[in-house]
């Protein structure tokens, strides 16, 4: 019945869900990661645009009746609105090239005012500097803009405008710049005159669920950022209902009952909006580095098979005063502190590559537990779980452990695109059975509190690094 296009940091994917709610895969690209200097990552627009069209080809013979698209979130670019020709690459969310300009702002007291409108603090992380960037470096962007020719947006608007003809953007993702009012789900003046983004040049402002044009003839009824997609998708549907997705990096979703301002260093975010319905609000947090720190891990050698992390000879490596703190792009909710670094402390001569990953999937698991402590989830409210570290049972059982609460690890692995399609199917005026439910794993009585104030050390000592390392002591 439906397309469910999941285009995420490392592939393009495309997945059919049946009525049954069951999804089957029809193609996976995957697409270069490009690191131009230290500290940047971006994509080539064209070759996500042509993965994606290769993804629809394929799944014509499906006949789907409606498609709906999940994109990165905050990664963004420039366009002409002419030709539709990208002006720059993809500038990834992961990219920290504006991290000078967001800690000038900061000083200058600009945060209040994001954090009042957008919700959110001012990090390189957000789509808000990078099209500030876009604007100051790119004079081809500039000129466009003079003559009113330029676009600028998350990658959705790009992908909605070249393949549907359809200029615009979804809620859920304008909540993810930086530039739009939580409040009104507009565009906010003041913010865009901040980072210096002309807004007549950004994409209007839709529900999640809707009109975005045709793709081959087939309509595109939702458009959805990748993590809120993914939180529909476990079905949450009430306030305190609540996911994390282990990916490129680990993020939880929680619903709240409205706008909710009051966790410090959380973000509250849009979860979606259907069409003619209102908004509904959740609280976001996210580690930059999960996925990403056991591949990192793997490619300098400590492990070679996935069997090899999936148990350890010891309990815990934390307890043993081994600690990882996976800064390795810094540190996100709720302590937004770019400079910090990964690192293990407590190492010995008798510390083996084993060790070191144990502590490493400790140390994501540590790090979520802020991020759960700091969105005061309902205390023994079960936790949904999915993506690809979810698959390691030694990881979830610490994770449970360590949360002190039960998680339930998804049947369905693929969630964000169960939930894009679903969020697409209910924009058609269809609807998809919910996905099975995943099975239940109950935390083990251990000092869960003695650990985590351990880690807490270890994460105090690398920011103090970090400080000291730099050369102006910020």
């Amino acid at each position: 019945m439906i397309l469910a296009l999941d285009q995420g940091t490392t592939s393009t994917r495309a997945l059919i869900a049946g009525e049954d709610g069951r999804l089957t895969p029809v193609l996976n690209r995957e697409h270069r990661q490009i690191y131009p200097r230290p500290g940047w990552v971006e994509h080539d627009p064209e070759e996500l645009i042509a993965h994606l069209a290769a993804c629809i080809e394929a799944s014509l013979p499906h006949a789907p009746r409606a498609i709906g698209i999940d994109n990165q979130g905050e990664s963004c670019l420039a366009w002409d609105a002419g030709t539709g020709r990208a002006l720059t690459p993809v500038i990834v969310w992961q990219d920290a090239r504006t991290e000078e300009t967001c800690a000038r702002l900061k000083a200058d007291g600009a945060e209040d005012l994001s954090l009042a409108r957008a919700g959110l603090p001012l990090d390189p992380y957000f789509s808000a500097s990078k099209l500030g960037w876009v604007l100051r470096h790119v004079p081809e962007a500039a000129a466009l803009a003079r003559g009113g020719r330029l676009r600028l947006g998350t990658t959705d608007a790009f992908f909605l405008d070249r393949l549907a003809g359809t200029f615009a953007t979804d809620v859920t993702t304008a909540s993810r710049t930086g530039l739009m009012n939580l409040q009104t789900l507009s565009w906010d003046a003041d913010l865009c005159a901040l980072h210096g983004v002309p807004a007549e040049a950004l994409p209007p402002i839709r529900s999640t669920t809707g009109d975005f044009g045709a793709i081959r003839g087939i309509p595109v009824t939702a458009s959805v950022t990748d993590q809120q997609a993914a939180l529909y998708g476990h079905g949450c549907r009430a306030a305190g209902d609540g996911k994390i997705t282990f990916g490129t990096g680990a993020f939880a979703l929680m619903l709240t009952g409205g706008l909710d301002r009051s966790r410090a260093g959380c973000l509250p975010t849009v979860a979606w909006q259907l069409r003619g319905e209102p908004p509904v609000y959740a609280l976001d947090g996210g580690v930059y580095a999960a996925s990403s720190a056991v591949n990192w891990a793997r490619g300098l050698g400590l492990f070679s098979g996935w069997d090899q992390i999936n148990g350890f000879a010891r309990d815990s490596a934390i307890d043993a005063g081994l600690a990882f703190v996976p800064a390795l792009a810094g540190l996100a909710c709720p302590h937004w502190n770019r400079r910090a670094r990964g690192a293990w402390l407590g190492m010995g001569l008798e510390t083996s590559p084993a060790d070191l990953m144990q502590a490493l999937l400790e140390g994501v698991a540590f790090r979520m537990a802020e991020v759960i402590e700091a969105m005061g989830a309902p205390a023994g409210h079960a936790l949904s779980i999915d993506g690809g570290m979810t698959r390691n049972p030694w990881f979830c059982q610490t994770l449970a452990d360590t949360l002190q609460r039960p998680l339930t690890i998804a049947a369905e692995p693929e969630l964000t695109a169960a939930g894009t399609a679903a969020l697409a199917a209910q924009g058609a005026g269809l609807e998809l059975a919910p996905p099975p439910v995943g099975h239940r794993i109950a935390p083990r009585p251990v000092p869960g509190a003695a650990r985590r104030a351990r880690f807490a050390a270890a994460r105090h000592a690398v920011e103090g690094f970090a400080q000291a390392a730099t050369p102006d002591g910020t």
